[in-house]
């Protein structure tokens, strides 16, 4: 049995905009899996194989990017870049979401070639996890010719997502949400691309069709890169009751205010998740989802507290993990962090809802500690130590 006891925490952030702080200052987990937390003189610490002082950081549930393009490994032709993937667990990541492997040379369009791509994108992530950051991989870009079955067979063999709907030869509504409707039927949730043109080869996809269409998640609701227009995202939010509302750090930031203004007014701030919509053009954002919490919550008149379960904890929930909150039995997928040195603010919280970017000290996945200090963040002003 592994046990993993985490003490002197200054701070719990669970994830749960019903509850985003919690009360304790000890949290123990076992063989990976949460299993309490509150007043250190309250639990068994007793046999630990792992003990790390917090020394007053805060701990948060790993931050999830519910919006990437991976390829194979911790590699992007994008970009050409290697471990990118561990430079985004020095942000804070532990989880990340596939968009659609559409950067892959060469990436086959039709039938039997996307979904033998897909299946095996699936695969070489579930097998290869980069620095220990889960990577749900393996989501094919739809495109016409495709039947029932073919989602039935994906599901089948684990593939759980599509692609952006729109980056492939369908960009019709109805042909949109029959395939959204099958994937739905065989358990695979579907997100969809908004706003103008992201790469050539994509098109415009506007608010009716988001609408028509019926995916579960709207694909960076902020445009990725270009946004549509103001009217648009506001009917998106009116109109979208179930959805998520995905803003992305390669979108129009001024639209990412605007939606997370007009789902606040609307008592929807459940359904806004973050993504980074890396690697792309915009290159790769290692801090893409601490940047995107902090600016929101500058701009967006959110508590930092409330912004940090955009990154985590509404994402969990809308995309039915069992990581980003905390929650007995969830992974035990954390990131430790401290308000940055010199940074404005008594708190750390204070310096987040002021727009500056949180120090990491620790990320630690499945109860394994992945990374120490940031080398990409700014300096925290205090870090948690392993002392067993």
């Amino acid at each position: 049995m592994e046990k993993l006891v985490i003490k002197n925490i200054g701070m719990i952030l669970s994830g749960k905009m019903e509850e985003p702080i919690f009360d304790g200052d000890c949290l123990i987990a076992i063989d990976g899996k949460i299993l309490e937390w509150g007043s250190e003189k309250d639990l068994d610490t007793e046999d630990a194989t792992c003990i790390v002082d917090a020394h007053g950081v805060t701990l948060a549930p790993g931050l999830i990017d519910s919006h990437v393009h991976p390829v194979v490994g911790d590699y992007t032709p994008r970009q050409q870049q290697l471990h990118w993937i561990d430079s985004t667990l020095n942000g804070g990541v532990t989880t990340m979401i596939s968009a659609g492997e559409v950067h892959m040379p060469g990436r086959p369009k039709d039938i039997v070639g996307l979904k033998a791509m897909s299946i095996a994108a699936q695969r070489w992530y579930e097998n290869f996890r980069p620095s220990g950051v889960k990577v749900h991989a393996g989501a094919p870009v739809i495109e016409h010719g495709m039947v029932e079955e073919d989602f039935a067979e994906l599901a089948n063999a684990g593939v759980k997502y599509l692609g952006e709907v729109g980056l492939g030869s369908v960009k019709d509504g109805k042909t949109a949400n029959q395939m959204v409707d099958w994937a739905r039927k065989y358990g695979i949730q579907s997100t969809i691309h908004t706003g103008g043109p992201s790469i050539p080869g994509s098109g415009l996809i506007d608010a009716d069709m988001v609408i028509e269409t019926g995916s579960d998640v709207i694909g960076h609701i902020n445009g990725g890169h270009s946004a549509l227009p103001d009217d648009q995202i506001i009917c998106l939010c009116e109109t979208c009751t179930k959805q998520a509302f995905e803003i992305v750090h390669n979108g129009n930031e001024r639209a990412a205010v605007l939606t997370v203004n007009t789902a606040r007014e609307l008592g929807k701030l459940d359904q806004v998740i973050l993504g980074t919509d890396g690697p792309a053009g915009s290159g790769v954002q290692p801090l893409g989802i601490l940047r995107m919490i902090a600016m929101l919550s500058a701009f967006g008149n959110v508590p930092a507290e409330i912004a940090f379960c955009f990154g985590n904890g509404n994402t969990s929930r809308q995309r039915d993990l069992d990581v980003g909150l905390i929650e007995k039995g969830y992974a035990a997928d954390f990131v430790l962090l401290d308000q940055a040195q010199h940074a404005p603010g008594k708190t750390m919280l204070e310096s987040v809802v002021q727009g500056n970017l949180p120090g990491v000290g620790m990320t630690i996945i499945d109860g394994v500690i992945r990374s120490e200090r940031s080398r990409n963040t700014p300096p925290a002003q205090r870090l948690p130590e392993r002392i067993l």
